[in-house]
């Protein structure tokens, strides 16, 4: 059986508990449960803060810790599952369970519940926090500041509309293995609309190929997945889509036929799938 090393909390014969029986291991540990503190945390290739970001945790995402490195802990992000080495000094023990989720595509908290005093963040959309005190328009947060309380929906409220939400990231830089609204790449800004919708996505293209069904190229419509070899866009309606991607550096709205002819010629070749989710 073979198993995808970005989503198997496996590593040097040192395996999660819960794969005993499933993938061969020298040892089985349990995970020790953490979460991100930090507004986001780099997930990264290796133990070193030179390595390529695969992808990211958002403040308060859960993080399952199997081993440590050094300044460096080796686990699993348990939102998307994704495998890497997180800086230890950006994880904390897990305290009240989230009650909110980040509804802005960004906001500040402050570290009092004033929003003179100093300000902390920003938190990007889709962060999971807990909801400790109110103060008039202020929500205090478990483990940071005060944020904005319009700025934050009940875990269990989500948006409608995973477009719309894609809509909101336009201008965002292009940042590999991203996934904030500081910085994204083209999977990160699918992820984040569905999840925001409240529709479980996985991280990388590839992986997010085989959501909904095929549909014909002529049926391509708004809210529909578009894919390349190593890429994806959503479409925003009337042959337009929107993606992060790196010829723009940034997240941007184009003609689906404009960014067709120009990763053709560059060698991506055509669209290898259409998907409705």
């Amino acid at each position: 059986m073979s198993f995808d090393p970005r989503v198997t909390l496996l590593r040097d014969g040192i395996a999660a508990r819960e794969l005993e029986g499933v993938a061969p291991a020298e040892v089985y540990l349990d995970p020790k449960a953490m979460v991100c503190a930090v507004p986001a945390a780099a997930i990264r290739a290796a133990p070193d803060a030179g390595a390529e970001q695969m992808d990211q945790l958002l403040f308060g995402e859960p993080f399952a810790v199997l081993e440590e490195e050094g300044a460096f802990r080796f686990g699993q992000a348990r939102r998307d599952g994704y495998v890497g080495f997180v800086e230890a000094a950006a994880l904390a023990r897990p305290g009240p369970a989230p009650t909110h989720r980040i509804a802005a595509i960004r906001t500040y908290a402050f570290a009092e519940s004033s929003i003179k005093s100093r300000a902390l963040g920003p938190f990007s959309i889709n962060a999971l926090v807990s909801v400790e005190a109110v103060d008039g328009r202020l929500s205090k947060l478990a483990g940071s500041g005060w944020a904005t309380t319009d700025h934050l929906a009940a875990i269990g409220m989500f948006e409608t509309d995973p477009v719309a939400v894609a809509e909101q990231f336009l201008g965002a830089p292009y940042l590999w293995g991203g996934r904030e609204s500081l910085g994204v790449d083209c999977s990160g800004l699918v992820q984040q609309a569905l999840m925001a919708c409240g529709l479980a996505c996985p991280r990388d293209a590839d992986q997010q190929e085989a959501l909904g069904r095929e549909i014909a190229p002529a049926e391509f419509g708004r809210g529909d997945l578009v894919f390349w070899k190593g890429h994806v866009a959503i479409s925003c309606g009337e042959g337009r889509i929107v993606h992060a991607n790196g010829h723009h550096m940034a997240t941007v709205i184009e003609p689906l036929a404009t960014a067709t002819a120009r990763m053709d010629a560059a060698g991506a070749g055509v669209p290898t799938a259409f998907r409705r989710l």
